[in-house]
């Protein structure tokens, strides 16, 4: 229970610290030598290009991984992303939305927090061993969104500021600094892995720190941009993604980790990861293409926010399935 209370405190948290330094800089009641925007991407490159690449390295370090089945982790990851954009589109028809809007609600159901939540979940609930298989679930999740996820958003958007070819995609996704840390992280780790080299001992209370405290600097970089207004214009939408992420994905992804004998790998730590990475709302990066391609940006941020707070009663759902088993 207490690491329940816990994953739900750092959430609450980082979102209401956030929120509530972009509510006092808005009102001028706070000063800044910075934007909020300048403050927000210093977060998010401090966790990601820093922070969160030792904490992979050191989990995927200690994990053991003997189980040829695991290979197919990263295919789920994929599959999970895949079905929600497949789920969002055959809502937007069903609701007959004009594109703009259909366009933000494929990227809500599609985009999913893997890494910032997810992750943090896992570790609190499943410990490192549950950290570890997090990096492999996610190991194509940045590769889909920029090869698959955003070429189909921007279909739906007026053409964008930039008419990239499919070459300079390919350049952005290969130069890109997060997906090269994060390719790297999961590389060193894997090496480590296999190598005799032992873990230090020190490593584990270092990641009982760091997981969180990254995980605390991308929320809070999450609440500096919230928007809490427009939710009830887009009630109907919101609920349909939450049925999404929260339902018919996870029971799906569930039961397929279940038929590939996820259940007897590990005491059951790899099915545990994928029911929690499954469940995982819209991600904040589900806003970029809506941004990007003029879609319905009040949309996304609806839905994002919607899903993001129902989470804390997903949570002890979660928290009470992966511990029956």
């Amino acid at each position: 229970m207490g690491q329940l209370l816990f994953t739900i405190g750092i959430i609450l948290f980082g979102l209401s610290l956030g929120y509530e330094v972009q509510f006092l800089v808005k009102y001028e009641i706070l000063k800044l030598p910075f934007s909020l925007n300048q403050i927000r991407l210093f977060l998010l490159k401090a966790a990601l290009l820093f922070i969160m690449p030792l904490t992979v390295v050191g989990a995927i370090w200690m994990v053991k991984i003997k189980e040829l089945g695991l290979l197919t982790l990263p295919f789920l990851g994929i599959f999970a992303i895949l079905l929600g954009g497949f789920l969002g589109m055959g809502a937007a028809k069903i609701f007959k939305l004009e594109r703009k809007q259909a366009g933000s609600l494929f990227t809500c159901s599609s985009f999913t927090n893997i890494g910032t939540l997810g992750g943090l979940i896992c570790f609190l609930f499943l410990g490192e061993g549950g950290f570890g298989l997090v990096p492999i679930y996610k190991l194509f999740e940045e590769t889909v969104y920029y090869t698959i996820g955003f070429p189909i958003a921007k279909l739906y958007g007026e053409k964008s500021t930039e008419s990239e070819s499919r070459l300079k995609w390919i350049k952005r996704l290969m130069t890109d600094p997060f997906i090269l840390v994060s390719i790297s992280s999961i590389v060193i780790g894997v090496l480590l892995n296999l190598s005799r080299i032992q873990r230090p001992a020190f490593y584990q209370t270092v990641n009982s720190i760091l997981i969180p405290f990254g995980a605390l600097l991308l929320i809070t970089s999450i609440g500096l941009a919230m928007k809490i207004n427009q939710i009830k214009n887009y009630l109907r939408e919101c609920l349909t993604v939450s049925l999404i992420k929260f339902f018919i994905i996870p029971v799906i992804l569930t039961s397929l980790a279940y038929c590939l004998n996820y259940g007897k790998m590990g005491g059951g730590l790899p099915l545990k990861v994928v029911m929690i990475l499954s469940s995982m709302p819209v991600a904040f990066n589900a806003l970029i293409p809506p941004s990007l391609y003029h879609l319905d940006l009040d949309l996304a941020n609806s839905c994002w926010l919607f899903t993001t707070s129902l989470l804390f009663f997903i949570l002890p759902i979660l928290y009470t399935v992966v511990h029956s088993f």
